[in-house]
């Protein structure tokens, strides 16, 4: 995860200095993964739509082994190889989501470390210097306490050294400079993104974003839901009068539906416990997937009705 985080942070550093602000970084940090990750969402939905069109041949495979069940199992696997094809791709999709958010975790949770690349040593001594002085002991994440701990001190030390006739300026311009390496501009609309929600119950303002990415949460499963019912109904192979064949794929959709109201609940939990920056990637990447899904949907509609007239024709 580590590494993963490391690249992540390169690039959200870059963004960070051309907006200075952590925010918008993460925002555009987002659209660019998701764009990265099309090719994978696109793959996906092409093995979805495969994996309807061998539904007759499952659904044949099934009645001819009914009563065999290791056969059933062999003839299955062998008619996904030779159509290259994985029974849980749907699944590995997710695992490959799991990995994206324990990464982007470590990144907003030690920005410090992946973001900016600071000098261990420099964190260290200022860790110390804010644990000794009490400042922001309820903050379970050092690196997020010590940017603030800097901005507070920066703070004070620009007033300090406005005044005239200050003793020891340069050594306060020096530790001034330390500070401004620990800095990081997380004031997004008003929202402070390094805070914790368990961590600031006091604080309305630090459930905006984790409430809107539930909201967000339950807009996507209902468009996926959607999508899958749609799908599922245009599937139905029609046994004879009082037979009812059980789908082939049930153990795999069963698994991949359980796997998409996973992910949200894992999220949400996890946003509870973490800086408001994961909270705000988790937001804008929900957005993202639901306009992705919405557009995805509108293709393949057209792609079908454009299939279904080319097979009238041909009839």
């Amino acid at each position: 995860m580590g590494f993963i985080s490391e690249i992540f942070g390169y690039l959200l550093n870059w963004l960070y200095q051309i907006f200075n602000n952590y925010g918008i970084a993460i925002i555009i940090f987002s659209i660019i993964l998701k764009i990265i990750l099309i090719p994978i969402t696109i793959k996906q939905q092409k093995s979805l739509k495969k994996s309807a069109e061998l539904q007759k041949e499952m659904t044949e495979i099934q009645k001819k082994y009914k009563n065999n069940p290791e056969k059933l199992n062999q003839a299955t696997i062998e008619l996904y190889k030779r159509e290259k094809m994985s029974p849980f791709s749907g699944c590995l999709s997710s695992i490959l989501q799991i990995i994206i958010i324990l990464s982007v975790f470590w990144l907003v949770s030690q920005p410090l470390t992946y973001m900016t690349r600071t000098n261990p040593e420099l964190i260290e001594k200022y860790a110390k210097e804010m644990q000794e002085s009490g400042y922001n002991s309820n903050n379970s994440y050092v690196q997020i306490a010590v940017i603030d701990y800097a901005e507070t001190k920066y703070q004070e030390l620009t007033a300090q050294l406005e005044q005239e006739n200050v003793e020891n300026r340069e050594e306060l311009e020096a530790k001034r400079d330390e500070y401004n390496q620990l800095r990081l501009n997380m004031d997004f609309l008003g929202l402070d993104l390094s805070k914790v929600p368990t961590q600031s119950l006091n604080d309305w303002k630090v459930y905006i974003i984790p409430a809107l990415y539930v909201i967000t949460s339950a807009i996507s499963i209902k468009i996926t839901t959607n999508m899958q019912n749609k799908k599922k109904k245009k599937e139905i192979v029609v046994a004879k009068e009082g037979e009812e064949e059980p789908d082939p794929m049930e153990q795999m959709q069963q698994m991949n539906k359980s796997m998409m109201y996973m992910m949200p609940i894992m999220s949400v939990m996890i946003a509870a416990i973490a800086p408001l920056g994961l909270a705000l990637y988790w937001l804008i990447s929900n957005i993202l997937m639901i306009i992705e899904r919405l557009i995805i949907n509108k293709v393949m509609d057209v792609i079908e009705k454009k299939d279904s007239k080319e097979e009238t024709a041909n009839e």
